[in-house]
């Protein structure tokens, strides 16, 4: 199954390398991330909001979305790009939006709601690959962050930080390979496979105390990037 997905991302290299090519999604008109009211919500604001330049972009779902990164990180050339709901697909097909800010380096998290869903992790790896390869191709610098497991009081935790598991250890062997970044949220906001009561609202979503420990891990890599 694994080397499915290693065949998958050494084609999209290829193709990407060969032709300079962005890869986006091929069923985009009747994609299950369309599906989702938050994305067509979001996607006007961005039509709509006046920035036009910033250095970082902190591309997500829901937890992304749920802080002030400006004000979290003290910093003024930030945009949050998170969507509640949003799959990996969704972030992929959005990605012109974070083009045109022209940043130097993004911050991704995205999957736990595709794991959710059911879908195939080949399939949300293929994704991810592609947004990873397009950001590449545009010299901006991604960053890869964990997929952060569920509490155990969140439905069908158990079995779901399962995949979650599996689609991490899938992440990292294919960043540590390219030469990517990859910050171990799971590392400081999780224990025994399950997000830290301490860190969440609801098991899932993080409370002040979460955002303070992934702030950390995102001040981390800035400072060592220079930003």
């Amino acid at each position: 199954m694994f080397y499915r997905v290693i065949i998958v991302s050494l084609f999209l290299s290829l193709s990407v390398s060969l032709f300079g090519m962005e890869i986006k999604s091929a069923d985009a008109d009747t994609a299950q991330y369309l599906k989702n009211p938050n994305y067509h919500q979001q996607i006007a604001m961005y039509d709509m909001y006046k920035t036009k330049q910033a250095n970082i972009v902190m591309l997500g779902n829901s937890l992304t979305h749920g802080a002030n990164w400006n004000q979290l990180l003290g910093r003024e050339n930030v945009v949050e790009m998170g969507i509640p709901s949003d799959l990996v697909e969704g972030m992929l097909n959005r990605l012109e939006y974070v083009y045109n800010l022209k940043p130097k380096v993004v911050f991704i998290l995205g999957g736990i709601n595709d794991i959710y869903s059911w879908i195939p992790l080949e399939t949300i790896m293929v994704n991810y690959i592609q947004i990873l390869k397009n950001l590449e191709i545009r010299g901006i610098k991604p960053v890869v962050q964990s997929v952060v497991y569920a509490g155990e009081k969140w439905p069908n935790s158990a079995d779901r930080n399962q995949q979650v598991e599996k689609f991490n250890r899938m992440l990292k062997q294919y960043a540590r390979k390219n030469n990517i970044k990859y910050i171990d949220l799971n590392k400081s906001m999780s224990e025994n496979k399950f997000l830290k009561d301490e860190l969440t609202i609801d098991a899932l979503h993080f409370n002040a105390k979460g955002f303070k420990v992934w702030a950390r891990e995102i001040e981390k890599v800035l400072q060592k990037e220079g930003l």
